[in-house]
């Protein structure tokens, strides 16, 4: 599996990320301490989430490979993913689309830097 970003979504992420940092490809399912909420509804939603190298990543046991380097993700969440995906950055809506080989995954996917201080 491999998922391409865009110019633009490398644009919008790339300043949150560093050596110390990792990301995360979250199916929003509400299990684990990364995923928000679990929808009531056929939906299937995903969150794209910087974390610190050192943050527990239990569950998180298959690596994606990406132009942004690796992505660590759920392995029963590549049930709803395909073998090749692209991240597009709507720069008017600044919301991200994952899209795979089958069409749009989610038109509104997430993104959280659980890093940044509040």
């Amino acid at each position: 599996m491999e998922l391409t970003f865009d110019d633009a979504a490398v644009a919008k992420i790339q300043p949150h990320l560093g050596p110390d940092k990792k990301l995360l490809l979250t199916f929003e399912d509400g299990v684990g301490q990364y995923s928000q909420h679990a929808m009531i509804h056929m939906m299937i939603q995903f969150t794209l989430n910087v974390v610190a190298q050192t943050a527990p990543t239990d569950g998180y046991n298959v690596v994606v490979d990406s132009n942004l380097g690796p992505i660590l993700i759920k392995d029963y969440s590549a049930e709803d993913l395909d073998e090749h995906l692209t991240v597009h950055l709507n720069k008017t809506l600044n919301t991200m689309q994952l899209s795979g080989d089958g069409g749009v995954i989610d038109s509104d996917m997430g993104f959280l830097d659980f890093t940044e201080k509040k």
